[in-house]
């Protein structure tokens, strides 16, 4: 790490749990390797306290931005002062800038890395039928990301069929030719299966899906950065599926997230 002195601007994460977060380390090493005067660091925030957090750091003069993941996404969307991208038609929020004048800017990256990871893997994308397991901030912003590459189709599967119901609103007012339906547990006869829930952080959780629908030929994505296999990706190598952990999908927008919150352009997936 770089020397921290009086000077060094501040990044930060906020999340709740805290302990699972890589984006710290993985940033950090982008900022030293660029030789920026430049640190991020971790908040443990609970969902009762953010908006006390936000207004605090809009009043922290030496704050570049903010990173925000589980469960803030979706919370942090009316506390910002402006949306860009395509973050108010997904309704969530995964970065933030903090301008001069303490204004609050937000922004979604979070499918773009997500795209990236599977680009990565040379997993076909355009045509491809997706089961998302999920209706949070971040399968919004994957859910978004994957019409916008032209899956085939998508079913959405989550514990409230309100919350289906409405991202599958969503997604037809912006893509109204793709089909959307809500969908059981039972991942079959999908390319691409993506577990964009929490479950498989703790130990104990169960699956968030019925991995005996699972098969080989499928691609099989887990969001969660901590453990690095989950039970569902361990689940799906035994079937013989090809995996996708986590840190894929992070990977793929830590350069945008400085980017965004430095106020520079950020690159879109499909680009070199």
């Amino acid at each position: 790490m770089m020397p921290i002195s009086g000077n060094t601007a501040l990044m930060c994460i906020l999340a709740d749990p805290i302990g699972q977060v890589r984006t710290p380390q993985m940033v950090n090493a982008l900022l030293q390797a660029r030789g920026t005067d430049a640190v991020m660091v971790p908040m443990h925030v609970a969902p009762a306290d953010l908006p006390d957090v936000m207004q605090a750091l809009r009043r922290t003069r030496n704050l570049k931005g903010m990173v925000i993941t589980v469960p803030h996404k979706m919370s942090v969307v009316p506390l910002c002062d402006e949306i860009e991208g395509d973050a108010a038609a997904v309704g969530a929020v995964n970065v933030v800038r903090r301008e001069p004048d303490g204004r609050l800017v937000g922004g979604m990256l979070d499918g773009t890395g997500f795209l990236r990871g599977l680009e990565a893997l040379g997993v076909p994308v355009r045509g491809a039928s997706v089961y998302l397991a999920g209706a949070g901030g971040a399968a919004h912003a994957i859910a978004f990301s994957l019409a916008q590459a032209g899956i085939g189709r998508l079913t959405i599967a989550n514990r409230s069929r309100a919350r289906i119901d409405a991202l599958a609103r969503r997604l037809t007012e912006r893509y109204p030719a793709l089909p959307v339906s809500a969908g059981s547990a039972d991942p079959a006869g999908h390319d691409i299966v993506v577990n964009a829930t929490s479950l498989g952080m703790a130990p104990g959780d169960p699956l968030p899906l019925d991995a005996a629908g699972l098969s080989a030929g499928q691609v099989v994505a887990d969001i969660i950065m901590q453990p690095a296999e989950t039970a569902l990706l361990a689940q799906a190598r035994a079937r013989g599926c090809r995996l996708y952990g986590g840190a894929g999908m992070l990977e793929g927008q830590v350069a945008d997230m400085v980017a965004f919150i430095s106020g520079r352009a950020t690159s879109q997936a499909g680009e070199a």
